[in-house]
């Protein structure tokens, strides 16, 4: 089984960064693509970025695009996501996910494991 831990949310003023990481318990963590995903109150949970295994594609929901950056360090075990230009509504809750198999990045069924979550609000 695999443990994800997030963490590095927290109150941003609109316009503001913020940078969250996520650490993987799995020695092979380079075998895992990985997702950042959030949910925000009386809403669906909803693809926000991916990466691939080596870290040589990533993908990113239109809505963040331009403002999020996703990377991971595989010597590390961690995988990141870079907020800049935070709006209002990015607040939610930032999970990350890792899948062993091939799939599809922005659909939350393809993913094996999850962490436990990280809040991110921001205040207009």
């Amino acid at each position: 089984q695999v443990q994800l831990v997030e963490s590095g949310g927290g109150l941003v003023q609109a316009g503001g960064s913020l940078r969250l990481s996520c650490a993987a318990s799995e020695r092979t963590f380079s075998s895992y693509a990985m997702g950042w995903f959030r949910q925000a109150p009386g809403k669906d949970r909803e693809f926000v970025a991916g990466i691939s295994r080596a870290g040589g594609g990533t993908y990113y929901a239109d809505s963040v695009k331009g403002r999020f950056t996703i990377s991971r360090d595989n010597a590390k075990n961690t995988v990141y996501l870079q907020m800049n230009n935070l709006k209002f509504e990015d607040t939610a809750v930032y999970y990350c996910a890792a899948r062993l198999r091939y799939g599809t990045y922005a659909e939350s069924r393809e993913y094996d494991y999850w962490g436990q979550g990280t809040q991110v609000t921001v205040s207009s």
